[in-house]
């Protein structure tokens, strides 16, 4: 982020040893860190909240984007009564799916030899 090469660092240090002195330098230096650390703190939390505001822009947009294209297939393939849209398809009516506990026997007593007659 700074780009602060070795000379420029050192000379930093010289400077803050003589203006500060070396009594009080581990203090402003403790200082510093407090103040390093609530700017950092502070600089999270407002990335944070940008990164959530962008995230949530994004989702309405795949929701927009979502809507047009499902519109997009009804439009294409409408249902053919109404009632058919409001509850959607058979459930009978579906591949690999049985109406009664009758039904889902038949095909394992056509199976059998003796017709699924228990003897």
């Amino acid at each position: 982020m700074f780009d602060v090469g070795a000379s420029e660092l050192l000379l930093i240090v010289v400077l803050a040893i003589v203006v500060i002195g070396p009594k009080d330098l581990p203090m402003a230096l403790r200082t510093a860190g407090r103040w390093i650390g609530k700017v950092r703190r502070i600089s999270g939390h407002f990335r944070a909240g940008v990164e959530t505001m962008i995230r949530e822009a994004e989702l309405a947009e795949m929701e927009k984007k979502w809507r047009e294209q499902n519109a997009a297939i009804m439009a294409a393939h409408p249902p053919a009564t109404a009632e058919d849209a409001l509850i959607g398809p058979d459930p009978g009516t579906m591949s690999g799916t049985v109406d009664s506990p009758e039904q889902a026997a038949a095909p394992e007593a056509e199976k059998q030899p003796d017709g699924g007659k228990q003897p």
